[in-house]
C-alpha cells in the first residue's frame, strides 16, 4: 500500500484513534480483571484497584486530588452533571452564564433548563472568536448560580481566558465549570492554579476509548448525582466500565508525559497545512487564526465553496475530515460557532475544520494539501 493509499484521519476533534498502549491495557483488563469494583472479593478488589490507578492518573493530569476525580461514561455526562450539580447546590439561584459558542451539550441542556425557570445568558464572542471578560463580569447577578465556559472551542481551537473568567466568578462567589474537552492534552490543565469548580474531560479525545469521561469536582463542593448509587462516592451510580476507565488512565499518562513535545509537532503541522492553504487557495481564510488556539485545530474557510462538496471529494480521496462538531454534522444549518463570530451563512457552511492528532504526518498534511488545491481549482472553475 502507497502513501496515497492510506486513509488520512483529519477529524480528531470527533475521536481520536485509540493509543496502541490504550489498546493493550484495555484488551488485559477484559481478558484479566472482568470483575465488578464492588464486589469484596479478590477479582473485585483487582478491578477496584485497576479503577483507582486510572483515577490517579486523571488526578496527575490536572494537578488534582484523586478523589476530586467522577468518571462519568461521556463528556456529555460530565456537562450535564456540573451544570445540574451546581444549580442544584445553589437552591434559589436559577441563573447561568455560558458563552455562545460552547458545546451543544452544554446549549442543549440549558435551553430545555430554561423552559423551566432556569435563566441563560448567552455571551457573545467577536470575528476572532474570543470572549470579552468584561462582558462576563457585566451578565453574573446575585442570582447567578455558575459560570460555565469551554476551555477550547471544538470547531475554530481557540481558547478562553479560563484562569481569569474563573477568578471573575470566584471574587463573585459563582461557582465556575470548563468543557476542557478539546483541551486535555494539548495544554497544561493545572488546577491548583486554575480556580475551577468543576471541570469536563472525555477519554475518547486524547486517544482513550469511547464510554468514558470524567467530572474534576473540587474538593468542598456537594453535587447531586444524576445517577444514584453508592458508586463514585454517590456522585455518579452506576457500574464502573473499568476496560474503559483503565485506557482513560493510561491516556492520560501518555498525554502527561509527551504533552509539550506532542503540542508543538502538532501546531508545526498544522501550521505548514494554513500556510499552504492560505498561499496556494486565494480565496481560504483561517477562522479564529488571529487568536490563541490549541495546536491540532484549523478552521478553514473556503470563499463561498461548499464545504459539504469538498468533504464529499476528500472523502473518497481518502481523506477525512468535517464541517464541524461531530454532533451536529450531517445537516445543511451552519454552524452556530461560526455564525456567533459574525459568519455569514454561506460562509459558514463554506468552513471545513481540519484537527489533527499526535500521529498525524507531514506526509498526510501534505497530501490534504495538494488535494485541497486541486479540489478548489476544479470547483471554482466550474463555478466560473
Amino acid at each position: 500500500m502507497t502513501d496515497q493509499d492510506t486513509p488520512v484521519y483529519l477529524d480528531n476533534n470527533a475521536t481520536t484513534a485509540l493509543a496502541p498502549e490504550c489498546v493493550e491495557a484495555v484488551l488485559a483488563c477484559l481478558r484479566d480483571s472482568y470483575g465488578n469494583p464492588s464486589s469484596k472479593h479478590g477479582v473485585g478488589e483487582r478491578a477496584k484497584g485497576l479503577v483507582e490507578q486510572a483515577r490517579a492518573a486523571v488526578a496527575r493530569l490536572l494537578n488534582a486530588a484523586a478523589a476530586e476525580i467522577v468518571f462519568t461514561a461521556s463528556g456529555t455526562e460530565a456537562n450535564h452533571l456540573a451544570i445540574l450539580g451546581a444549580l442544584a447546590a445553589r437552591p434559589g439561584k436559577v441563573h447561568v452564564v455560558v458563552s455562545a459558542v460552547e458545546h451543544p451539550s452544554s446549549l442543549s441542556l440549558l435551553a430545555h433548563l430554561e423552559t423551566g425557570g432556569v435563566r441563560v445568558t448567552r455571551l457573545p464572542v467577536n470575528r476572532g472568536g474570543m470572549l470579552d471578560l468584561a462582558a462576563l463580569e457585566q451578565a453574573i447577578t446575585p442570582d447567578t448560580a455558575l459560570v460555565s465556559l469551554m476551555w477550547a472551542n471544538n470547531e475554530t481551537g481557540v481558547l478562553f481566558p479560563i484562569v481569569e473568567a474563573a477568578q471573575i466568578a470566584r471574587s463573585r462567589g459563582v461557582l465556575f465549570h470548563t468543557d476542557a474537552v478539546q483541551a486535555a492534552g494539548k495544554i497544561p490543565l493545572d488546577l491548583a492554579q486554575v480556580p475551577v469548580d468543576l471541570l469536563t474531560l472525555a477519554g475518547h479525545k486524547f486517544h482513550a476509548p469511547k464510554g468514558v469521561g470524567a467530572l474534576f469536582v473540587r474538593k468542598g463542593l456537594k453535587l447531586q448525582p444524576m445517577l444514584f448509587g453508592h458508586q463514585e462516592r454517590g456522585r455518579r451510580g452506576g457500574t464502573e466500565n473499568v476496560p474503559a476507565i483503565v485506557g482513560m488512565g493510561v491516556a492520560c499518562e501518555l498525554a502527561a508525559r509527551e504533552m509539550d513535545a506532542k503540542a508543538v509537532a502538532m501546531a508545526t503541522l498544522r501550521d505548514r497545512l494554513e500556510t499552504g492553504v492560505l498561499m496556494r487557495i486565494p480565496c481560504a481564510r483561517i477562522n479564529g487564526g488571529a487568536a490563541l488556539r490549541v495546536s491540532n485545530t484549523s478552521s478553514v474557510r473556503f470563499g463561498e465553496l461548499a464545504a459539504e462538496a469538498i468533504l464529499d471529494k476528500l472523502d473518497k480521496a481518502g481523506i477525512y475530515a468535517s464541517s464541524g462538531a461531530a454532533c451536529t454534522a450531517g445537516g445543511s444549518a451552519p454552524s452556530h460557532v461560526l455564525t456567533a463570530m459574525g459568519l455569514s451563512e454561506a460562509q459558514a457552511l463554506a468552513t471545513i475544520r481540519f484537527s489533527l492528532s499526535r500521529y498525524t504526518t507531514e506526509t498526510e498534511i501534505d497530501r490534504v494539501l495538494d488535494m485541497l488545491v486541486s479540489i478548489s481549482k476544479r470547483m471554482t472553475a466550474e463555478a466560473a
